[in-house]
């Protein structure tokens, strides 16, 4: 199984977020048994954090192989299904972070307006710190909410042939096009209210 440095390495920096993804992936793989070579694991991420990136080095799902599906709900849920059976789990991070004090909080509300001055960004620093500590250090039952369940498997990543837009004339993967005033576009060009 990866380390968390294999994490770290692929994101470029070590976060909270990131942490929660390395956990989250790590107890998916005890109960699916191995990474993804190709699309025997299927990850559905309900937000696009930096736990993804953990997702993808540690399960082998990824949007390339069409094994790692994004739906924005902007929630910490991850599901995780083994093909060939429907056999999932979904896993929701249910971890409290450690209490912050009214001048953790004041500094970081510093911090998000931008001040980024040696006091606050070692205040910063010591609060990341602090919270993926915790993160590692709680157990998996005090972290998630975990649901056994049976899923549809959804399709196989497909290959589709790529047409040109008439319009900007990119290659286009043929199911994204669309019809406009008879001509066959992109979905950006769809959009434009710039078209003829």
């Amino acid at each position: 199984m990866k380390k968390i440095e294999d994490v770290v390495k692929f994101h470029g920096h070590v976060c909270p977020g990131l942490v929660l993804g390395y956990r989250v992936s790590a107890f998916a793989m005890k109960e699916l048994g191995r990474k993804a070579k190709d699309e025997e694991i299927v990850a559905i991420v309900e937000n696009n954090s930096c736990a993804v990136d953990a997702v993808q080095v540690m399960t082998g799902c990824t949007f390339g192989k069409g094994n790692l599906i994004f739906k924005d709900y902007g929630k910490q849920v991850y599901t995780f299904i083994k093909r060939p059976s429907n056999r999932a789990v979904r896993i929701s991070i249910d971890w409290t972070p450690p209490p912050e004090s009214e001048k953790e909080k004041e500094i970081w509300q510093r911090y998000m307006k931008g001040d980024h001055s040696d006091t606050v960004l070692k205040a910063v620093h010591k609060r990341k710190t602090r919270k993926m500590d915790s993160i590692l250090k709680t157990k998996d039952k005090d972290l998630f909410r975990v649901k056994h369940i049976r899923m549809s498997l959804p399709e196989e990543a497909e290959i589709y042939p790529s047409i040109r837009c008439e319009v900007c004339k990119e290659k286009t993967m043929e199911p994204r096009l669309r019809v406009k005033n008879g001509k066959m576009v992109c979905i950006p060009c769809f959009d434009s209210l710039s078209l003829p």
